[in-house]
């Protein structure tokens, strides 16, 4: 059912009840006026009434016939709507509206008493009595002996008009105020409509803006809207990295399958060595046998480094937290000397740079920038040394933390530098995937900082590998730093 119809409905049932309830509590207090003007004239009645009856009983008392049947006329034609009883020496005298025989009078009313007339076809009686002169017959003198009563027959007939009339006005209102009502609720969901014709439209193969919203001026309306196209970015923003999930599996599977085919054939080489020369000698065994080894290390590392890239590149705002990056260089500095206990490593570590990071993939970026070092930066006699520094600096008016890096190792030529950061790019003496600066670059890049490769500043063989990242200085980030590029591992190369 359309909102314009159930708003006419609901507006054709509560105003009629509105009228009916409204006009009942009008009707009790129109009945309580009526009540109180009749006991008015009741009462201004009773005194021209008693008026009459004493002058009419007193020329009575006087032998005055004449004057006597004369006040009996003004008394009879006095009483018109009001009917009376007068009890006098020559009988009882009645005039005007009679009540019902069974319907008993008060034995006292000098106030306007109210009688139930069950017995008198349903209608009740307003009842006064007076003391007139005392007459003859010895009739005690605190005791009444003019009734009047009049009947609510009048103002019973005009409640009557108005219920009716009351009654016939919520009957009408019922269909008119529903015509009217939809005629307003369909010119006032006239923007909902054109919201909804424009919704309906959508094509899911295009962006969002495709949604175009006019401000209608109905809050409701332009929030409604607002709303939809939240909800429609989020959709895009949930189908885009849905896209980045899938391709990111495709490109994990080919980069696996590719960079796994050769230590996998080496690997099955040295199993069919083994297999057709069970006799091999020791030596040759031994060497077999650590080359199989290196290989195996070799296929962990290679999975290892796919694994993490894959998840830099899926890796979500909100799992960044802030960090505390000398922790971070201290413990992965700690690793590496229990792992590899030839390493020599002198660091220098500030403390207190907090930085916004994903906790996991900026150690990983510290750890391969570490264990590249001391592969890679050996001296000529065969040690590792390696120095890390960690400082506070500014750069451009914001704090920013500066890790650097140096190995004492054969450096890294100019023309190579852009080209360490690529995939699978290593010497054909490395032992490792080839992927480890490229998952650090990636990683700086997550953090919004920037990687470097240079000689070492003092002149020294070796490179010197400078990581910068910008400093939040609090414990608390109320935002998010966006994500820059995501294709790590989908990019070609």
């Amino acid at each position: 059912m359309r909102l314009s119809t159930r708003i006419a409905l609901s507006a054709a049932v509560i105003v009629p009840l509105l009228v009916l309830a409204t006009n009942y509590l009008l009707l009790a207090w129109f009945a309580d006026d009526l009540r109180a003007e009749q006991e008015t004239q009741l009462r201004s009645r009773a005194t021209t009434l008693t008026h009459n009856a004493q002058v009419y009983l007193g020329a009575v008392a006087a032998g005055r016939p004449v004057v006597a049947k004369h006040a009996r006329r003004r008394l009879v034609a006095s009483s018109a709507d009001v009917g009376f009883r007068l009890y006098g020496p020559k009988g009882v005298i009645e005039a005007g509206p009679r009540h019902d025989p069974a319907l008993s009078l008060p034995a006292e009313a000098r106030q306007p008493v109210a009688l139930d007339g069950e017995g008198a076809g349903g209608t009740t009686w307003l009842v006064m009595s007076r003391r007139v002169v005392t007459p003859p017959d010895g009739t005690p003198p605190d005791r009444p002996n003019l009734w009047m009563f009049s009947p609510d027959t009048a103002y019973r007939a005009q409640l009557s008009r108005i219920r009716h009339r009351t009654l016939t006005v919520a009957l009408l209102s019922a269909p008119v105020t529903g015509a009217v009502a939809w005629l307003i609720a369909s010119r006032a969901t006239l923007p909902l409509r054109r919201l909804q014709h424009r919704a309906s439209g959508l094509d899911p193969r295009i962006t969002v803006l495709r949604l175009e919203h006019t401000p209608s001026g109905v809050t409701e309306v332009d929030d409604l809207a607002g709303t939809l196209r939240t909800v429609l970015a989020r959709y895009d923003e949930q189908a885009a990295r849905a896209g980045e999930a899938l391709e990111t599996a495709r490109s994990f599977a080919a980069a696996a399958s590719h960079e796994m085919r050769n230590p996998l054939t080496s690997m099955r080489t040295n199993l069919d060595v083994l297999t057709e020369y069970p006799d091999l000698d020791g030596a040759d065994r031994e060497e077999v046998l650590a080359d199989l080894a290196r290989e195996q290390a070799r296929l962990l590392g290679l999975l290892g480094m796919l694994r993490t890239l894959a998840q830099g590149d899926l890796v979500e705002v909100d799992a960044f937290t802030p960090l505390d990056l000398g922790e971070v260089v201290r413990t992965s500095v700690a690793d590496l000397r229990r792992t590899r206990p030839g390493a020599h490593l002198t660091v220098r570590a500030d403390g207190g740079l907090l930085v916004h990071a994903w906790p996991e993939g900026l150690r990983s970026a510290v750890d391969n920038l570490l264990v590249n070092a001391w592969i890679h930066g050996r001296t000529q006699d065969g040690h590792a040394h390696v120095e890390v520094s960690l400082r506070a600096e500014r750069e451009a008016g914001a704090p920013a933390a500066v890790l650097t890096v140096d190995d004492h190792g054969p450096g890294v030529p100019a023309a190579l530098r852009e080209e360490v950061f690529r995939r699978f790019h290593r010497s054909p003496d490395s032992p490792g995937s080839g992927l480890g600066l490229t998952l650090v670059a990636q990683q700086i890049a997550l953090h919004q900082g920037t990687v470097t490769v240079t000689d070492r500043p003092d002149g020294a063989p070796g490179a010197r590998f400078e990581v910068r990242l910008p400093v939040t200085g609090v414990q608390d980030v109320t935002h998010t730093l966006p994500l820059l590029r995501r294709d790590w591992l989908t990019a070609a190369d």
